[in-house]
């Protein structure tokens, strides 16, 4: 797990600074090659019962692997009672979001991530997490949504979680995580009541095989250099 602030979570701080200017699009200066044309592959992690990070415990987060195998996405299971005001400056428009805002997770929470279905994917650099589903912290992608566009749904995350690349994998050998297909009416539920304990619930009575994909232990193609 990377977050901003922290003991131990100050560690790997390249590796967040590669997945942060890869979501924001930037890149020393130059454009970011965006994922949103690459293949879908969220999932959920669901942490087991006996994970008490307080940052991650009886937590539901969608995930999908950016390009350098690091593991990105945002809690979904955490609302807050935060307003969109207090993070975006006057230039945006806010009104017509009226939603909750969710803790996305302990990366920049400072930051507004947006999750958005759309029928094509976004001009700005977002991530592709499942069929018409995008994760982005891009401001073109958050005016786009504000301003009415053509997302038929989405929702805003104070912050993100991530992983470097094979830190996800030492926590699965911890044993903190199961791991279950994402879906879209989950994501977007009204109500996140219950859905830990309905997962967990879940994920007992069906294991995941031992030969399932898991995030950061993927095997894909290399991106071109994209000045990261």
């Amino acid at each position: 797990m990377i977050s901003v602030k922290g003991g131990r979570d100050n560690l790997p701080v390249y590796a967040l600074v590669r997945c942060l200017l890869f979501a924001a699009g930037v890149a020393a200066g130059q454009p970011a090659i965006g994922q949103q044309h690459d293949a879908a592959n969220g999932l959920f992690l669901v942490a087991k019962p006996g994970l008490l990070d307080p940052n991650f415990r009886q937590t539901v987060v969608l995930v999908t692997q950016a390009p350098d195998f690091s593991t990105v996405g945002v809690i979904i299971n955490r609302p807050t009672t935060l307003k969109l005001q207090q993070f975006l400056p006057d230039e945006f428009a806010t009104g017509q979001y009226h939603d909750a805002i969710f803790f996305g997770g302990p990366v920049m929470r400072q930051a507004i991530v947006a999750l958005f279905r759309a029928d094509e994917a976004p001009a700005a650099p977002a991530f592709h997490v499942l069929k018409d589903l995008y994760l982005s912290l891009h401001p073109d992608n958050l005016r786009w949504l504000l301003a009415g566009g053509g997302a038929t749904r989405y929702r805003l995350y104070a912050g993100f979680s991530g992983w470097a690349p094979r830190q996800l994998e030492s926590e699965f050998q911890r044993e903190g995580w199961y791991v279950l297909p994402a879906d879209v009416e989950t994501i977007f539920r009204r109500s996140t009541e219950g859905l830990w304990q309905e997962l967990v619930q879940r994920a007992e009575k069906r294991p995941v095989r031992s030969d399932a994909p898991v995030p950061g232990n993927a095997k894909r193609k290399a991106p071109p250099e994209a000045g990261l």
